[in-house]
């Protein structure tokens, strides 16, 4: 159970949203709704940005200020805590917006909705805060628990690819560089290139989610004046304050200093390692795109699905590009929170407020449908072995006359004559593939040359694609023993769950 938002949806998780689009009632097709929400993303991710979390943790917060004022001698009685506690879940949001619309504040709007149904109670609530108490520290909340949310996902990704990984850790592949035919590598070792890329994700969420520090008690411009004057002037009770609500709160440590607002620095860095892991999922998908089409490698693909309304023989690979989409939508977001961080003037502009109810939420949104969908295609993926062998079969002759050359010298040849030689009958094989569409024949022509025959029978051994790959496969085991699998042992209680996908 998710303490944060009382679901249990964890050991279930779906890709979609909480209200499926294929059901849709009335209300819903009349208005624009965000397809992050309405189309993709997890209900645990949705509701961790909903109003209904929202407003109940300005509620809470209320709550543990009251507790902690009291607890350090303010005249707050039991009785006011216990109606406040009974009331955190019980909010009329038309009250709320009618109060909002009547004073325009939303702060203001939920202090009167609460006090509303905790009259008692109503003198103490948001006793020396300022709106930013609710506000800024609620979404301090909110960017720690979508930080829990997206690290056992994209921890899972890394098991997932990892496994994958250790199954083709050996099986030879082509390289490519400039996105053309370079020197053999492992199918196993190009999913290590991906893994790096997402383990440094993983390390960079993990500190972004442990940087975070609670905004705490800190008044109108971060000077504690009110508070002091609550406690006529103890500057300990008020640093006692301060901790007690952090520590309510479940954070460790709150900023020391703050203006009315936390840094919009914090944003920043927080939506710089959400928009890094975009790039990351970016190229992992491009490269599962380019191999489906090379037909090397495909996604998981549905026995009824549908690849394309005008011909029915094609397998699109519609998750990844769905994640590059996506990923490219979620590395643009880093931009809003930057410009914002720079113009703050002083302690605060309200200008800071309407971009971040968008951009913050979107960015955790995003990051957990990639992720999501990420895991759905690493649980899937179909590897053609004939058609890479085939593949390699083409390139692997051109590759292979170094070997050649090596092997004539020792036989007693002269290098410099095997080097013409096989350049010539180089350039007639490429001329056959190029010119008449043909195969590779270098190596028939090789056998049908009596200069070369003190080697013929070597050819097939020289001709052994895994004598090319190099230490890929012990890089492979290398690099998932004291890199991938260590990172996963905090999440070993969180992979078993699957992720399947609605749309």
């Amino acid at each position: 159970m998710d303490a944060s938002s009382g679901l249990s949806g964890e050991s279930a998780a779906r890709v979609a949203g909480s209200v499926s689009p294929l059901a849709q009632g009335p209300e819903e097709v009349l208005r624009y709704r965000s397809p992050l929400v309405s189309r993709y993303a997890s209900r645990e991710m949705a509701f961790n940005f909903s109003d209904s979390k929202k407003f109940q943790t300005w509620r809470r917060l209320w709550l543990y200020l009251a507790q902690a004022q009291r607890s350090l001698g303010l005249p707050i009685s039991e009785e006011q805590i216990q109606e406040m506690e009974a009331n955190v879940e019980n909010i009329d949001f038309r009250m709320a917006a009618e109060e909002e619309k009547r004073l325009r504040h939303d702060v203001m709007a939920h202090v009167h909705t609460f006090a509303h149904c905790c009259p008692r109670a109503a003198p103490i609530i948001h006793l020396g805060a300022t709106s930013c108490y609710v506000g800024d520290n609620t979404d301090l909340i909110v960017l720690r628990d979508g930080f829990d949310l997206l690290l056992p996902k994209l921890a899972r990704v890394i098991g997932r690819l990892a496994d994958f990984a250790e199954q083709y850790a050996d099986l030879p592949t082509l390289g490519f560089t400039h996105y053309q035919p370079a020197q053999l590598t492992t199918v196993g070792k190009r999913a290590c290139l991906w893994l790096q890329d997402l383990c440094m994700d993983l390390r960079n969420l993990e500190r972004a989610r442990n940087e975070l520090r609670f905004r705490g008690v800190k008044g109108t411009t971060g000077t504690q004046a009110s508070f002091l004057q609550l406690f006529d002037g103890d500057h300990d009770k008020v640093e006692e304050l301060d901790r007690l609500v952090t520590n309510m709160a479940g954070f460790k440590r709150a900023y020391i200093v703050t203006g009315q607002t936390y840094s919009r620095k914090v944003d920043v860095e927080v939506l710089s390692v959400l928009a890094s892991l975009g790039a990351t999922v970016h190229k992992i998908c491009t490269d599962i795109r380019l191999l489906a089409n090379l037909k090397e490698l495909e996604e998981p693909f549905e026995k009824e699905q549908i690849g394309s309304s005008a011909m029915p023989y094609k397998r699109n690979p519609m998750r990844s590009e769905r994640c590059c989409s996506l990923a490219r939508h979620l590395m643009t977001l880093i931009m809003n929170p930057l410009q914002t961080a720079s113009v703050q003037w002083f302690e605060r502009t309200l200008d800071d407020s309407a971009n971040r109810r968008v951009c913050l939420a979107e960015a955790f949104l995003t990051a957990d449908i990639v992720l999501s969908t990420l895991q759905n295609i690493s649980e899937g993926l179909v590897v053609y072995p004939k058609v890479i062998e085939r593949r390699i079969r083409q390139e692997l002759p051109f590759m292979a006359t170094e070997n050649i050359i090596m092997a004539m010298v020792k036989a007693g040849g002269n290098r410099q004559d095997c080097h013409e030689r096989i350049r010539v009958l180089s350039q007639q094989a490429a001329a056959v593939v190029k010119q008449e569409g043909g195969d590779n024949d270098l190596i028939c022509r090789i056998r049908s040359d009596p200069y070369f025959a003190p080697i013929h029978g070597q050819l097939e051994q020289l001709l052994d694609p895994k004598s090319f790959v190099g230490r890929a496969p012990q890089q492979v085991v290398k690099f998932l023993k004291e890199e991938a699998i260590p990172l996963l042992t905090p999440y070993q209680n969180k992979m078993d769950v699957k992720i399947e996908l609605d749309l």
